[in-house]
């Protein structure tokens, strides 16, 4: 049995969007962010980070947003969320979730400037193509997607100021997964 602890909008919600891509059945937990509760005693028995997300996969636990999705995308193949072009498009989206990971979170605490400057960063990357790995949908698009998706509800960038991260954004909001996980986070107080 999956069990997704969650928090509306946060981290989780790209690992929320990949549960509803690869289709099977789980379970969610709420954790409220602006209630504290990533701080209770008892959430810190299950995660002593005090972060979301955190997946348990019957009763081991995962934490960390690209480890849930590789561990997902992986064990779920026939969903087709993990780059099938062999070592060089792996690698790709390695650095992807790299990236995405490790320089855009830190740039929003630094301040607008900087965090702006990580997506033009990321327009670069994207350079153009529809999908952020080999032409193809995977985990990468989804952890992208869930940082911009921020972005943008946030800052409301200009339009034109990111043309291929907008077009991104797009063809994810397009995808029933994303639109389910939206609906049912939306709606959690």
């Amino acid at each position: 049995m999956l069990t997704l602890y969650f928090s509306p909008g946060s981290s989780a919600m790209a690992t929320h969007i990949a549960l509803h891509e690869i289709g099977v059945p789980f379970e969610t937990k709420l954790v409220s962010l602006a209630r504290g509760e990533q701080h209770s005693p008892e959430y810190l028995k299950i995660n002593p980070e005090g972060k979301v997300p955190t997946l348990f996969v019957d009763d081991r636990k995962l934490t960390e947003v690209a480890a849930t999705l590789y561990y997902l995308a992986r064990r779920y193949p026939e969903a087709g969320l993990w780059p099938a072009g062999g070592l060089d498009e792996e690698a790709e989206a390695i650095s992807w979730m790299s990236f995405i990971a490790s320089t855009v979170p830190p740039a929003r605490r630094v301040g607008l400037e900087r965090w702006k400057e990580v997506f033009r960063l990321a327009e670069g990357r994207l350079d153009n193509r529809d999908w952020a790995v080999g032409g193809r949908y995977s985990i990468a698009d989804i952890h992208l997607f869930r940082l911009y998706w921020r972005f943008k509800t946030t800052t409301n960038p200009a339009a034109g100021e990111y043309p291929g991260l907008d077009r991104h954004f797009a063809r994810m909001m397009a995808r029933p997964a994303v639109q389910k996980t939206i609906d049912i986070e939306s709606r959690v107080d």
